[in-house]
């Protein structure tokens, strides 16, 4: 697991490889990672958008932007969490991902963004 802290968002990051759903001699490798946004503030926040920053072991490189997070842009109250699954595709065994949230804070309307940590996408065999 990785986790970082921005502005007391505290976002906590899970990896499985999903061999069920890959197909290596097409150089398919599915992934699902599970994400925990903690509010760690005193305000309420709401996540907005989505930038993330996807990685290939063979050098490419992928940009996905979007508004919220699997179909919800949630209000995230002081002291609670957030958690859901998502997935990622590679041409390759080894990969990572990385990116930020846009977050707004309802009481000033204010907007920030929240760091997403780097992590790896890695095919388990890959770690022998």
């Amino acid at each position: 697991m990785v986790t970082t802290i921005t502005e007391g968002v505290k976002v906590s990051i899970e990896t499985v490889y999903q061999p069920e759903y890959s197909n290596p001699a097409n150089d398919h490798f599915m992934f699902a990672y599970k994400v925990n946004i903690e509010n760690m503030s005193n305000y309420a926040i709401q996540l907005i958008s989505r930038h993330w920053y996807i990685f290939d072991s063979n050098g490419a490189k992928r940009e996905v932007e979007g508004e919220g997070v699997v179909g919800q842009q949630p209000v995230i109250e002081p002291g609670h969490a957030h958690e859901y699954v998502s997935g990622c595709n590679l041409k390759t065994d080894m990969g990572s991902m990385k990116g930020e949230y846009q977050m707004n804070r309802l009481m000033d309307n204010t907007s920030f963004n929240v760091q997403i940590p780097e992590f790896y996408l890695i095919a388990p065999y890959r770690m022998n």
